[in-house]
């Protein structure tokens, strides 16, 4: 029997050293690489349990700043933890809050003892630290739980980002003191912004740490993404094989592609669901708004051979429709099609590296998703 936490790295792709792997938890197995749904306050938008399962999702992911300020962790862990909670039975992540406070700029005050920030809901004053982000995430109960970081800006001077990235260090060994609970793994995060150097000697430092596997953090944050690439190229060789990669806030089509190629098990991101309420969906051609009007008397699914329930049942016309009279459904088909669209790109990616077959299966994904559709 596996170990809770242990990670099988199946098989390497020979031509671009990308991984096939399995990660074992005590909610069950994640076949990776993996795309997490988002459910930030634990529940992915739009979106049920049954039909998460239905779309092949594996994980998901929630956020211990949305949950700590409403309901609540002690809420949560009342009900028994927030697999019982949210009736989700498979493996879920927790992110630590980091990049939530980070992102609410004039609210928050960091120091070294922790972060000082006003609620977005009631401007209450608030405080998460290390020890307080392991507390949450610990009455939360999630699977796999992320150290408290300091997130920098894109863009930062070098001062800046190795000012945080030295504090995002000292931090994370506070994270794992106060950690008590073995049922869940707790991932470092690598930090160091845009600066390859940084990056790399902080991914240098926590690659011998006994820990389950690592995060990449800080990037998706408005830089370019050949910059991200960049820093992806530093990072993922630094890091253990035999542990998975998680790159943190990332979820564009590309972008997953990219990951994989680059090393990368793990991603997660909101954007499949909030274009998605929008009327964006992807396609293998790019993206496609559906509330266009070219679309009003097109009786074609969103996508020609897509197996999701919007694309089996319904055409552009109808959910183009729904949209157009405020109707709930057009959001929901439109964010089952975007999250079962990222699921099977990863299912095929999997299947792609075990036939040591990546490199075509790019040149065919770019040759109808070429890299400035996305």
């Amino acid at each position: 029997m596996p170990k809770p936490f242990e990670f099988e790295l199946l098989h390497t792709d020979k031509r671009t050293g990308a991984r096939r792997g399995r990660l074992h938890t005590p909610h069950g197995t994640i076949e990776t690489p993996v795309y997490m749904p988002v459910g930030t306050q634990a529940s992915v938008k739009a979106v049920s349990p049954h039909e998460l399962k239905d779309l092949g999702a594996e994980i998901i992911l929630s956020n211990t700043y949305h949950l700590h300020l409403r309901p609540g962790e002690d809420l949560v862990a009342e009900a028994g933890g927030l697999h019982r909670f949210m009736n989700w039975d498979r493996p879920v992540l927790t992110d630590s809050g980091g990049f939530q406070v980070f992102s609410l700029a004039a609210l928050r005050k960091i120091r070294e003892e922790g972060v000082s920030f006003q609620s977005h809901l009631d401007g209450s004053k608030r405080f998460l630290s290390p020890e307080v982000s392991i507390a949450v995430q610990e009455k939360l109960g999630a699977d796999i739980i992320m150290q408290f970081d300091e997130c920098t800006a894109w863009p930062c001077d070098k001062q800046t980002a190795e000012q945080a990235m030295e504090r995002t260090y000292r931090w994370l060994k506070r994270c794992m003191d106060a950690k008590t609970r073995d049922d869940q793994a707790l991932f470092p995060i690598v930090q160091g912004a845009f600066f390859g150097d940084l990056r790399g000697e902080h991914a240098r430092r926590v690659a011998p740490l006994d820990v389950h596997g690592f995060g990449i953090g800080g990037l998706s944050v408005g830089e370019p993404k050949p910059i991200m690439y960049e820093m992806l190229d530093v990072v993922c060789p630094e890091l253990p094989e035999d542990k998975p990669r998680y790159l943190m806030g990332v979820g564009s089509p590309d972008c997953l592609v990219e990951g994989v190629l680059r090393g990368v098990d793990m991603f997660d991101c909101v954007l499949a669901t909030r274009v998605a309420r929008n009327g964006t969906v992807f396609t293998r051609n790019g993206r496609l708004v559906v509330r266009n009007a070219k679309y009003a008397h097109d009786f074609a699914p969103l996508e020609e051979g897509c197996d999701c329930y919007a694309c089996t049942h319904f055409s552009r016309a109808y959910i183009r429709h729904l949209f157009k009279a405020g109707e709930i459904l057009a959001l929901r088909l439109t964010s089952l099609h975007n999250l079962r669209f990222l699921t099977k790109l990863m299912e095929d990616i999997r299947a792609a590296i075990e036939q040591d077959a990546l490199t075509d299966f790019v040149d065919t994904f770019y040759q109808g998703n070429p890299r400035d559709n996305w």
